[in-house]
């Protein structure tokens, strides 16, 4: 609990096995959080049944692979569902430390905001931790485009690690969003949509061998499917367009 409030953490989770128990370890060390939901995608390892041997977790296994999207929209309900005030998703790659998770749910807890996001780029982390230079680099463009055409300055709309209130999910029509990688910005971007600010806090993050990630040709068509909800937001903004990402 943060101040009466309820702290849930969710893991959208595919082929997590080997991290997952070290990730949910220093999890539970930072003494506030009240509940872990797992969601397995439909893994083809021991994902689920590792999962199932944690306290104090909620685990769901999709009977198919549904996308991280989808996966992301089952996490969501079952917090709503588990009644939390505070939901921070940590992907259980271990690729984002769990440290951040008492300072996030303070900015929200205290009312500041209502979203956090653990940035990456703030204090030059991504490359540090072994970033690929290709990805830094679309992620720098990605950012900058979006920037422009949402008028926000978020120093990244990418990371994984955030974290909202229950007021804010129960607020988007999440619903709506692609049951695919795209979906992480849709939600940033429905965020601005309703005039909510995003906090940023910078991150420290690694990359190694298990710790998940997309291929160039799906990163493609991720960039593809930022851009196109940047646009689509700016053209519902100037009322040309109507669109159920943006409802009225």
């Amino acid at each position: 609990m943060f101040k009466d409030k309820k702290v849930v953490v969710v893991m959208p989770a595919y082929n997590a096995a080997q991290t997952l128990c070290r990730t949910y370890n220093e999890v539970m060390a930072q003494e506030i959080v009240d509940l872990v939901i797992v969601v397995d995608d439909a893994s083809h390892d021991e994902t689920t049944a590792i999962a199932a041997k944690l306290p104090h977790t909620v685990v769901h296994t999709h009977a198919n692979n549904l996308g991280y999207g989808a996966n992301q929209k089952t996490c969501y309900k079952l917090a709503m569902e588990n009644k939390a005030d505070i939901v921070i998703m940590v992907h259980p790659d271990y690729q984002y430390t769990p440290q951040l998770i008492p300072a996030m749910a303070s900015m929200i807890g205290n009312g500041l905001y209502h979203c956090v996001l653990g940035s990456r780029i703030l204090g030059g982390y991504a490359l540090k931790g072994e970033m690929p230079l290709w990805k830094y680099v679309s992620n720098r463009f990605l950012t900058l485009a979006e920037n422009i055409m949402t008028g926000a300055k978020l120093s990244e709309y990418h990371t994984g690690y955030r974290a909202f209130s229950r007021e804010l999910i129960a607020k988007l029509p999440l619903e709506q969003n692609s049951d695919d990688f795209v979906f992480d910005n849709q939600m940033l971007v429905q965020i601005l949509w309703y005039g909510y600010q995003i906090a940023e806090v910078s991150c420290p993050t690694k990359y190694f061998r298990e710790a998940s990630s997309i291929n160039f040709r799906r990163s493609i068509k991720y960039g593809l499917g930022c851009l196109g909800t940047a646009l689509l937001y700016r053209l519902a903004k100037m009322k040309l367009i109507k669109s159920k990402l943006f409802p009225a």
